[in-house]
Parts: C-alpha cells; sequence; structure tokens
C-alpha cells in the first residue's frame, strides 16, 4: 500500500473520545499496510476562544502575535492524538508546521503555502511511525509561525500529500458530497464521485464541505482526494466499490467520471449583499473608478450588472459582495462618489445566490434556460445571473432560498429514486 494523509477536523477531535475514535481510524489504516501522516485542526470551538482572547487583549494587535496564540490550538491536538496512538501501541509523534518545515510567505492570518520539505517525514512514514501533523500553521520568511487562515487544515492536508506523494482523505461531519445540502433537501443524493472542477465550483459557491484552496491545490498537484465521514464506525466494512470509489466522496479528473451528469449539484450562499450604483455616466473608465478603488480595500466582487438608459447617457451598476464586507464596499464607494459621479447608492443584504453545477453543462443546450423556467413556476424573481463554463448562479430574494434550491434538484433530476 501507499502513503496516506488522513486530515480531521475540529469536530472529530472535540474532545478526548473523538481523538479515541480518531485514532481507531488511523489505525485501520496502519493495519491495511498504509504509510499514514495524519493532519489534525484544533478542538472545536478552540480557535474562536484564542480569537477572543486576542481581541480581549487588545482590539489592535499584532499579527504575528496573532498567529502565536491560535496555531497552539492544533499543537494541543496533534501531540494528544501523538498520545492515544502511541497507548495504542501504534509509533508516532507529532509535527509542528515549523518542524516540517512548511514554509509560507509572510502573510500573517492569511499566509499561503511556499513550499513544504517533506524528506523526514516520508522518511520516518516509511519506517512505519505515524506523522501527526497539527495543520493550519507553518512558518514564514522572518521565521515566526504563521496561519493559513480559516479551514487551513484542509490545505495543509493536500499540500502534505502533494508533497508527499500520497492520497489524502479529509474526514468530516459528513459522509461525502451531495448533490445538495441534505438538511434542506430530503432527496439530497451522495455523489461517488466529483470532478476536481465541480467541487471548486461548489466550495466557491457556499457548499461547506472542503476549503476552496484545498480542492485547487489537489486539482493543480492531481492529488487523490477522498471525502469520508469520521463519525463511521472505525471497524465498519469499509464498502470499497468495484470501480474504486470507497464510502465517501472521490474528487478526482472528470476522465475518471464515466457518467457525466449535465447538473451534479446545486449550491447555495446566504452571504450574499447587493450593490447598485445609480444613474452613472457612461464612459470609458466608469468601472475602473467603481471596482478599482474596491479592490485595493481588498474586497471581492462576484456577479456585475450594468444596465444602459435609454437615451445612452447614463448606466446603473449592480453588483455583489461578501455580506461581511458591505459597510467596507459602502464606505469606499461614498468615499470615491465625487470621482465617479452617481447619484445614487442602494444596498440590501437580503438576498442569496443559488447555483447549479456540471460538468455536462459545456456540451448540453438549454441548461439554463431550464433554471430559469424552474424558478418562474416557483414565482421566484432574478436580480442577477452569472454564468461559468460548468456552472450557472443566479441572485434572488433570501427568503425563496430553500424554495429555489428545492425546485432546481427536482428540475434537473437529482432527487433521490424511491424504491
Amino acid at each position: 500500500m501507499g502513503r496516506l494523509v488522513m486530515k480531521f477536523g475540529g469536530t472529530s477531535v472535540a474532545d478526548i473520545a473523538r481523538i479515541r475514535n480518531v485514532a481507531r481510524h488511523v489505525e485501520r489504516e496502519v493495519k491495511a499496510g498504509h504509510h499514514v501522516a495524519v493532519v489534525v485542526s484544533a478542538m472545536s470551538g478552540t480557535t474562536d476562544r484564542l480569537v477572543g482572547w486576542c481581541r480581549e487583549a487588545a482590539a489592535v494587535h499584532d499579527a504575528r502575535e496573532y498567529d502565536a496564540v491560535v496555531a497552539s490550538g492544533e499543537q494541543v491536538t496533534a501531540g494528544l492524538l501523538a498520545i492515544v496512538l502511541q497507548d495504542l501501541g501504534i509509533p508516532a509523534r507529532s509535527w509542528q508546521g515549523w518542524q516540517i518545515p512548511l514554509k509560507t510567505d509572510g502573510v500573517h492570518g492569511a499566509a499561503r503555502i511556499a513550499g513544504i520539505d517533506g524528506d523526514e517525514i516520508r522518511k520516518r512514514m516509511d519506517q512505519g511511525q505515524v506523522a501527526v501533523i497539527a495543520g493550519f500553521q507553518g512558518i514564514g520568511p522572518d521565521r515566526r509561525i504563521t496561519t493559513l487562515g480559516r479551514g487551513g487544515s484542509d490545505t495543509s492536508a493536500v499540500a502534505i500529500a502533494a508533497a508527499l506523494d500520497a492520497a489524502c482523505d479529509i474526514y468530516t461531519d459528513v459522509d461525502g458530497v451531495y448533490t445538495a445540502d441534505p438538511r434542506i433537501v430530503t432527496g439530497a443524493q451522495k455523489l461517488d464521485r466529483i470532478s476536481y472542477e465541480e467541487m471548486l465550483e461548489q466550495a466557491s459557491l457556499g457548499a461547506k464541505v472542503l476549503q476552496t484552496r484545498s480542492v485547487e491545490l489537489a486539482m493543480v498537484y492531481k492529488v487523490p482526494l477522498q471525502v469520508r465521514s469520521s463519525f463511521e464506525a472505525p471497524d465498519a466494512p469499509n464498502q470499497n466499490k468495484p470501480d474504486g470509489t470507497g464510502p465517501g466522496t472521490l474528487v478526482c479528473d472528470e476522465e475518471r467520471i464515466v457518467e457525466q451528469h449535465v447538473v451534479s449539484g446545486v449550491a447555495y450562499s446566504r452571504d450574499e449583499a447587493k450593490v447598485s450604483v445609480r444613474r452613472v455616466k457612461d464612459q470609458p473608465g466608469v468601472s475602473a473608478a467603481i471596482f478599482g478603488p474596491l479592490a485595493e480595500a481588498d474586497i471581492s466582487v462576484d456577479m456585475i450588472v450594468q444596465n444602459i438608459s435609454a437615451d445612452g447617457a447614463f448606466t446603473d451598476i449592480t453588483f455583489t459582495v461578501a455580506r461581511k464586507d458591505l459597510r467596507k464596499a459602502l464606505e469606499v464607494l461614498n468615499a470615491v462618489k465625487s470621482k465617479v459621479g452617481f447619484d445614487d447608492l442602494a444596498h440590501s443584504a437580503d438576498v442569496a445566490k443559488v447555483s447549479i453545477v456540471g460538468i455536462g453543462m459545456r456540451s448540453h443546450a438549454g441548461v439554463a434556460a431550464k433554471m430559469f423556467k424552474a424558478l418562474a413556476e416557483k414565482g421566484i424573481n432574478i436580480q442577477a445571473i452569472t454564468t461559468s463554463e460548468i456552472k450557472t448562479s443566479v441572485l434572488i430574494d433570501e427568503a425563496y432560498t430553500e424554495l429555489a434550491v428545492r425546485a432546481l434538484h427536482t428540475a434537473y433530476g437529482l432527487d433521490a429514486k424511491v424504491a
């Protein structure tokens, strides 16, 4: 068997009992002959508590010291899991990001991985030792601890798997990737396989299963990525199927997906806000004057719709930002009002983005039309539309989110068949 990286999130290691459960999952893979590395998050709630302490200590604080504090959560989990594994008779050692080393840039709180030297860990794994690695953290050019931002343990795990030439299993509190959120769509089905591109779109469109940067890394380095549940019994039958898929969902190249559905899933995000800049002169440079300052303020813009007046002299420009960035976006735009020359600034946070995703959309006509028809039949008005090769997203009133997701799930034939 080859090398395997197993990643466990905060709910999977929330207390000692769950850490023991994780250890049994690791034990299963070791007994199966894998050379194993484990990447762990902080115990559930720990990072929030550490962040709160930093803010309580000082409203404005040194980002380097912030990283030193919040990275300690993963250090505790790694040490505890190594102790439990040793108690089971499994050779194990905990590793911090700086010990590997996992090198990053110097952007504290949101660092990006620059490189990983996996030689020592690879040697230890090949000798039968389980490497228990603190996720979410690395070391910057100034030799200080850095953190990778929220969800950074997923990114750590995939990057380490790429460096070790290993497969990667992401264990979470769901048993795979579904065609829609099963909490609001009772007929949602678990997918055996999903392409990197589809998973990347779903992650960026609101699906919480995997962190976007981790999927990007897996796609670039062709890391076999599987989403599994840590709450399944560790000694349950592996359930591997003849086609190579396991008990969870395999994220892979689309060439490995034999039957390509036109639409593989419906995603939604309530973390949206709409901004409308009204009666702007329709002339060159206006869009740059609006979106340039927003970019400089590190505000990401998603959907953009432009409407030209009947006389062609003025335009309304509507776009969306993350809801947390709404106040900041309004401040930025009001600061450049005299330069841009708009009459009015309208905004709303009562909106949601609903999206359909599928690699089959590349080769099928009428996919978007079916989406618009399904929403119209439910009386749901579309406020904005954006598309890519494999997805179509619409902005709607937030109150209709669940109705829209269910209607689209049914329209594209994704509901589970009742026996």
